[in-house]
């Protein structure tokens, strides 16, 4: 059986250069292989320690890797190829056959959802999006997502998704099985299997066409364009509220106190203070969310909070032929478990989606924005972000309470979103970093 860390400077390389792996500024110091299963011939589950965060790495291992398989290797081991299983239709096979069959290899569970037959031999396509996890598509039928960075305990993905599909929610994709393991911290769950929606469409491609559309247009508003997405923004918000009634029935909520509601502003402004020391560039937009943070500790409602998704945004949402879909509700993958499992306000969930207008109205303009000649175009593209901000709110308004009647927290909220966004900007597409600045001089 192979050991990764082997592989020496060639693996650290790698991880590096992958998306979903975290620690891309301080680079890689040291790589444990905590374990490593064949599941089958030439195929490794390997999971790995990086710097004392865990990782799940499967491997292929063979010694004549084939042409279209090249780009994947990560290192060699004598004369022996070692690469990203991720990529390889054949490997990828295999896992769905064993949660088909209900398999149990040396410690790893492959289990379908109660009542779930999922069909054999379903042929294998990773997608080239990635985000924090890695996904392969099965046919028009399944997608699995394999978390790169699994955690011991409830997943609140699965979780989520099993308490909505209980519900007899349709905005969700349908829960169908899982891959767990105990690595001696407790059942970790590894891979989570669901239906696939060959018809959907990720909402970013399809708003940030509209918002195309309009500045291709010299002289029509947002709402004379073909492609106006304000429809589909009220759709959104309609879609947004029933799943967070759905969660609040299904797992309960609790209220939010004075002193909670002043550890909510605690935590706002010390993520302010982290990021300035960062990204320099924020010091001058700094009093607009402090004020705004501030203004939380002024709040005299006890506030109602439940589960919510943790990481909306256009990104996040599919548009199929029935609908609108949210997709994983894993949170925010920078914060702890225990911050992700806990509850929060709706309008987070709210406010990360307005945020999301406003970034994808202004991500064409990324590179003119503050140019005197890019002030049309930027007018042209607040006018669309204020359309359909307008349409969600309407929409989730239909469902629950109207966002916009909280608006010292719901400003807030945004402001926060906007300030980790800056972060994430200038960390991973400095090229970006006006467009969350920009937000946050919108609320100026």
């Amino acid at each position: 059986m192979i050991r990764v860390e082997d592989l020496g400077p060639d693996l650290f390389d790698w991880l590096v250069r992958q998306r979903w792996f975290r620690a891309k500024a301080r680079g890689v110091s040291g790589v444990r292989t905590l374990r490593a299963t064949e599941l089958t011939e030439g195929f490794v589950h390997a999971t790995v320690s990086v710097d004392g965060q865990p990782y799940q790495l499967p491997l292929g291992v063979r010694k004549d890797v084939p042409e279209h398989l090249e780009h994947t290797v990560i290192g060699r081991l004598g004369d022996t190829a070692v690469y990203d299983a991720a990529q390889d239709s054949e490997l990828m096979g295999v896992l769905l056959d064993l949660i088909a069959d209900g398999a149990t290899v040396a410690g790893l569970e492959f289990r379908p959802e109660p009542g779930v037959e999922i069909e054999h031999g379903v042929r294998a396509r990773p997608i080239g999006v990635e985000q924090s996890n890695t996904s392969v598509v099965y046919g028009a039928q399944y997608i699995l997502k394999i978390y790169r960075q699994p955690e011991p305990g409830p997943n609140r993905d699965v979780d989520l998704h099993r308490a909505l599909r209980a519900a007899g929610v349709k905005h969700i994709a349908e829960p169908l099985g899982v891959i767990s393991g105990d690595f001696g911290s407790g059942e970790t769950v590894l891979g989570f299997l669901q239906e696939f929606l060959p018809d959907a469409v990720e909402g970013w491609a399809t708003a940030t066409a509209s918002v195309r559309d309009l500045l291709a247009e010299g002289d029509l508003h947002a709402d004379e364009v073909g492609g106006d997405f304000a429809g589909e923004s009220h759709r959104l918000g309609v879609a947004v509220a029933e799943v967070h009634a759905a969660l609040a029935r299904a797992t309960g909520t609790a209220t939010l106190d004075r002193a909670g509601l002043d550890a909510e502003a605690d935590a706002m402004h010390a993520r302010l203070d982290a990021v300035l020391t960062e990204v320099p560039e924020l010091a001058r937009d700094e009093a607009t969310p402090r004020a705004a943070f501030d203004g939380v500790r002024e709040l005299s409602e006890p506030l109602v909070v439940q589960q919510v998704h943790g990481d909306l945004h256009l990104g996040q949402v599919l548009r199929s032929t029935a609908g609108w879909v949210l997709i994983d509700f894993e949170g925010e993958p920078a914060a702890t478990p225990a911050q992700r499992a806990a509850r929060r306000t709706p309008l987070r969930d709210v406010a990360s989606m307005l945020f999301s207008f406003d970034f994808a109205a202004l991500y064409l303009l990324a590179g003119d924005l503050g140019r005197p000649e890019s002030r049309q175009a930027l007018a042209r593209a607040t006018e669309w972000s204020d359309r359909n901000r307008t349409a969600f709110c309407d929409g989730y308004a239909e469902v629950a309470d109207d966002p916009r009647a909280q608006r010292t927290l719901l400003r807030a909220l945004e402001l926060d979103t906007a300030v980790y966004e800056v972060r994430y900007e200038h960390h991973n597409r400095p090229d970006w970093l006006a467009i969350p600045l920009a937000a946050i001089r919108r609320h100026g």
